[in-house]
């Protein structure tokens, strides 16, 4: 087993292979697509920050410039780097505002590292949706492809629901309230 996977990954796509035909399917096709995490928190929420509301090579763009502008890409150096200088870098004007927020929370040790293993995803959900720029759906992105929680279902997320839609119910839409009804059976 590939040490750097989840310990429940191999597990839960057992289970959801042998609960859910169409899933089983789905897992079929993407057979060796795996979960790992990568980077530090801060530099995962500063750069899901930089791609909000722009396409992803603009935001890899951005990014790119942005941490090649820092020789140090810590929150104590954004703290200390002027709105211009990370305007710049190609942040607009309520991004710094966001970065600067998130490098706070950080520097600060809001943070709280340490206690995030101890911490249910609500709870972690409403201590990172406390930072300025970070709403629940990066709160839930950051659960599941950086801490790699179990069983996160980001109901707000457009192309879950879109998914859902077209392997479940030929293209046809569905309520939020629905797919979150539908996903229980997935827990």
């Amino acid at each position: 087993m590939n040490p750097s996977l989840p310990a429940y990954w191999t597990k839960a796509k057992k289970h959801l292979s042998a609960t859910d035909p169409v899933m089983a399917n789905i897992i079929r096709r993407y057979k060796g697509e795996t979960l790992q995490g990568k980077g530090d928190p801060f530099q995962t929420l500063a750069r899901a920050i930089t791609g909000q509301q722009i396409s992803v090579k603009a935001a890899d763009a951005v990014w790119n410039r942005l941490f090649a502008g820092f020789s140090d890409f810590t929150p104590a150096a954004l703290l200390a780097g002027t709105e211009e200088e990370m305007r710049g870098h190609g942040l607009s004007r309520q991004k710094v505002v966001y970065m600067k927020d998130l490098s706070r929370y950080f520097h600060e040790g809001m943070a709280e590292e340490h206690l995030w293993g101890g911490m249910t995803d609500d709870e972690l959900i409403a201590s990172l949706t406390s930072i300025k720029g970070i709403g629940r759906w990066t709160a839930e992105m950051f659960l599941i492809f950086h801490l790699l929680r179990p069983d996160v279902f980001p109901v707000d997320d457009i192309a879950v629901l879109r998914a859902i839609e077209i392997e479940y119910f030929g293209g046809e839409k569905q309520t939020p309230k629905f797919h979150k009804a539908h996903a229980e059976k997935w827990r």
